[in-house]
């Protein structure tokens, strides 16, 4: 499954992170309620990947959760990792102990350290994690499914998916009001919620659990919602209209926004949060294919 994404242009909606700023009340929003889906789950990790982890707030939160576990930020955005590794301070030789940590004869150290590049194509060895965490970075990618099958690729067996993406609905309402004036993509086609299960499924996770919740924020003006539209990140489809939009469109879409608005006058604008989780189950098959049987002993 793809959608018609530029990567590189996703680099340039995110290389200034201060245009974000405004827009990451609900990111923080978001991340406390995936923090207390994760509190359910005991598990004791000793690496942790932060995939799509921007300027890096949730790195500290996982760092203080699993003290002794070493947490890496992951990032596509250059400025955002050079943001990321002001805010936490993390050491320039943590990806030499990084790295260090990867290889088989070395034991695990704790600490942070920062990756860039592409989150389908990780430069991890196989099996090397223990938990991946991400928060609202997947439907950045045009191929949502290359990237699940690249995280099972590098967690170990037993070990846990936490995302959270945004769902179709999502920007509903400034759609609508695109629609207006034109056919052209305003905002990202976001997959469906049971198309990631069947990713989950597909690239090989066991019991893949999925839900879904709409938050609604509203606006007294149009101005404001636009600017907080455009401080999520913007659209990077290919497929976007080429040329700025004329005031006279502009003005079109602005006053189906309003005409829109509620009995207390403000303008709604609905985010579709999906969450999903999943283990990396152990293996069933050997490299050559043959059936893997495996007897529990009793407990002495």
């Amino acid at each position: 499954m793809s959608a018609p994404i530029d990567l590189l242009q996703v680099r340039r909606l995110f290389s200034r992170p201060a245009r974000l700023n405004d827009s990451d009340f609900l990111r923080r929003e978001i991340a406390a309620r995936m923090f207390e889906r994760l509190e359910l789950v005991r598990i004791a990790p000793e690496r942790v990947l932060d995939a799509g982890c921007g300027t890096g707030p949730d790195l500290a939160v996982l760092q203080q959760r699993y003290a002794d576990a070493l947490v890496i930020g992951q990032d596509g955005a250059p400025a955002m990792l050079a943001e990321a590794l002001q805010n936490q301070r993390v050491a320039r030789s943590a990806i030499d102990r990084l790295l260090a940590s990867l290889l088989p004869q070395r034991r695990s150290q704790t600490g942070q350290a920062l990756l860039g590049g592409d989150f389908a194509q990780l430069p991890l060895q196989a099996q090397s994690l223990d938990l991946i965490w991400s928060n609202l970075a997947l439907h950045w990618h045009p191929q949502p499914d290359l990237v699940i099958k690249e995280w099972r690729r590098v967690l170990r067996v037993d070990g846990l998916l936490m995302f959270c993406c945004f769902g179709p609905d999502t920007f509903k309402e400034l759609r609508e009001a695109f629609a207006q004036v034109d056919l052209a993509d305003h905002a990202l086609p976001f997959v469906d919620m049971h198309d990631y299960g069947d990713m989950l499924i597909d690239a090989g996770f066991s019991t893949p659990v999925m839900d879904m919740e709409k938050i609604t924020v509203t606006y007294d003006s149009v101005a404001k919602l636009m600017a907080d539209v455009r401080a999520w990140g913007g659209n990077p489809l290919r497929s976007r209209r080429k040329g700025l939009m004329g005031r006279k469109a502009l003005a079109q879409v602005a006053a189906a926004l309003n005409a829109a608005r509620s009995k207390d006058g403000r303008i709604a604008l609905t985010f579709e949060v999906i969450y999903g989780h999943a283990f990396r189950p152990a293996p069933r098959k050997t490299a050559s294919g043959e059936s893997i049987i495996r007897f529990d002993l009793p407990k002495k």
